[in-house]
């Protein structure tokens, strides 16, 4: 048996809380880690990381922000570029009016003010749920980008708006190469990903979960309900902030306002649908999904239908296409490609044999 779990006993509270219980999942996560670091950097080109890994790995990121608040906190929103807009914008003026301020404090910070703007348009929660709280959301996704777009300082006086990435520099070393820009990505990703395994496997990520199924009960048991929901506001703009600045910085290396609109929110909202409500896998999983399906829609489409349907009406139809797609995935699996993978580990389990 591949998956196989006899004799792997768990004996001490300390080994029960492991990210991964299993030897095979730990001995496969370090695999993939260091092919991540080490192979990748070395076969890659330009497209790959230009194109693909550094666009999953922030979509990645930016999904398990929204996915802390409403896969584990249950609380909707439909604001996430706006946070990743505070983010970027943040981020670029740290670095710009605090000279000599290292690239990942500046980040940081740029993170923690989108937190505070979203612990100011998360005190809405503590009246209002459901499609209220999404509408009360989406004013901050109109808000902020009026802010932005009105005040020029922000952009530092460019007519345009546009923020154009600082120098990528970490120690002395230049990650300006879509190589260095790629580990930068990967390590935040990383680090962020190992603390959010943390805060939802805590005390916290408990709370979380307790207010997401009934906050009613949640408070007799002791629970207090708006600081649980601030703080779940709070982290998940921060995880979206630091997206955004990534989106700016080592995506797209300058971007707009309107680089954060409300297509974008509904698009990391569609991540964490298809990937999988409440897991942390599952953005990874919906990231990679979004970013390259319609890459390969789009090869086989143009192989396929090229000269029977008009180049004009080519993309439409792969946007019909993706989307009919997507509504039948989901009807198939609404618990997204998260619950496909527990599956599959189920059949490991037991292969050879069916059950």
């Amino acid at each position: 048996m591949l998956y196989k779990e006899a004799g792997q006993f768990i004996t001490e509270y300390r080994l029960d809380k492991r990210f991964f219980r299993l030897k095979q999942e730990r001995w496969a996560f370090a695999a993939l880690l260091a092919f991540a670091y080490l192979v990748v950097p070395a076969i890659g080109n330009d497209y790959w990381f230009s194109a693909i890994l550094i666009p999953v790995l922030v979509l990645s990121l930016a999904g398990l922000g929204l996915n802390l608040l409403t896969g584990y906190a249950g609380q909707l929103s439909l604001g996430s570029a706006a946070f990743m807009a505070v983010g970027a914008f943040a981020t670029y003026n740290f670095h710009l009016r605090i000279e000599g301020l290292p690239l990942i404090a500046s980040l940081i910070l740029g993170g923690l003010t989108a937190g505070g703007v979203g612990l100011v348009f998360g005190l809405p929660s503590l009246r209002i749920k459901g499609f209220y709280l999404i509408v009360a959301t989406l004013a901050a996704q109109f808000f902020v980008q009026w802010v932005f777009t009105t005040f020029s300082w922000f952009s530092n006086n460019s007519s345009s708006g546009v923020i154009t990435a600082p120098p990528l520099q970490i120690l002395g070393t230049d990650l300006s190469t879509p190589a260095g820009r790629y580990l930068l990505t990967l390590t935040v990703v990383v680090a962020l990903g190992w603390l959010a395994k943390t805060i939802v496997s805590g005390e916290l990520g408990r709370k979380w979960m307790a207010v997401r199924d009934m906050d009613t009960a949640a408070a007799v048991i002791g629970i207090s309900v708006p600081k649980t929901k601030l703080l779940a506001f709070a982290i998940s703009s921060f995880y979206l902030g630091i997206a955004g600045a990534l989106w700016a910085f080592t995506y797209l290396g300058t971007v707009e306002p309107h680089g954060f609109d409300l297509s974008r929110s509904f698009q990391i909202l569609f991540i964490i649908i298809i990937g999988g409500m409440g897991s942390i896998l599952g953005n990874f999983l919906g990231a990679a999904f979004i970013v390259l399906f319609p890459i390969l829609l789009s090869n086989l489409t143009t192989s396929l239908l090229a000269g029977a349907i008009d180049p004009g009406q080519l993309e439409n139809f792969q946007k019909m296409i993706f989307g009919a797609l997507i509504i039948f995935f989901l009807i198939k699996e609404p618990n997204g490609l998260a619950k496909v993978w527990q599956t599959v580990k189920q059949r490991l389990r037991v292969w050879p044999l069916r059950f």
